[in-house]
């Protein structure tokens, strides 16, 4: 079985189970503005999804960010900047998928180019020289986007256990993506399986650095940081699936602004 098939099909149990245990009650028709204000956000399983959040949290704190950290201290930017330039040329696959499928022929030309030059003088994706010679800048599609496209709706917010924010619509989407990934179509032998625990944890090591400082600031300034969280989620999914805005920015928990199409 296709890995990231089985873990959703081991994930959506135990998340029914604790949503439908952690349901939030509407606000009643009496009071308008509040009831405005519960449907704007969204979240009709808050209850359950801050526990997972805080959970997400704890484990963030004790592990992925003092990891993000040390890998910051002991690696050179210039390696850590090859490193993410291999990572998002990996991913160029799904986006040219992506690209396609939404009858997006000009961004899938460049995401082609990007890979095809990126891949060969660009050492396998290492230097990112479609950017830095030819001005042809990263863009990011996700099967989550294209079911936007297509008119499927996202559905009630969701926390997920340490992938952070996400809706129904986007972890759909995210098994499709995984199940079509680089590292799924390797298969299952013994190389396979060390490329794809290496990319997965190289990939979880390098949003989190790159959000050190973003999730540091948010902490310190944000009366609720769930809520911050669960807003800048979704303004930012909405900006990607109406192609306003360029590369994400993500964190190893989802913690702020995370696209599906940097898991896979």
């Amino acid at each position: 079985m296709i890995p990231h098939i089985a873990c959703l099909r081991r994930l959506v149990p135990a998340l029914a189970v604790l949503f439908l245990t952690g349901c939030a009650t509407a606000p009643s028709a009496s009071d308008p503005e509040a009831l405005a204000e519960y449907r704007a956000a969204n979240d009709p399983l808050e209850p359950a999804n801050r526990r997972v959040y805080e959970a997400n949290e704890w484990l963030d704190r004790k592990l992925a960010r003092p990891v993000a950290v040390e890998y910051r201290t002991r690696i050179p930017r210039p390696v850590r900047t090859g490193i993410r330039n291999l990572l998002n040329n990996l991913r160029s696959p799904i986006v040219l998928a992506n690209d396609m499928l939404q009858g997006q022929s000009r961004r899938a030309g460049d995401t082609l180019g990007r890979f095809v030059l990126n891949s060969t003088v660009g050492v396998a994706g290492i230097f990112d020289v479609a950017q830095d010679w030819f001005g042809v800048p990263r863009h990011t599609e996700d099967f989550g986007q294209t079911l936007a496209s297509w008119g499927v709706g996202e559905g009630p917010y969701l926390v997920l256990p340490v992938l952070g924010p996400s809706n129904p619509r986007d972890l759909a989407g995210s098994g499709v993506d995984g199940a079509a990934s680089v590292a799924t179509l390797l298969g299952s032998g013994a190389a396979a399986s060390a490329f794809r625990y290496s990319r997965a944890g190289l990939s979880l090591v390098d949003t989190r650095e790159a959000l050190i400082d973003p999730v540091d600031e948010m902490r310190r300034s944000s009366l609720d940081p769930y809520v911050t969280y669960r807003s800048a989620y979704r303004q930012r999914r909405q900006a990607d699936i109406d192609n306003r805005l360029g590369p994400p920015v993500t964190s190893s928990t989802g913690a702020v602004l995370p696209t599906p199409a940097e898991r896979n």
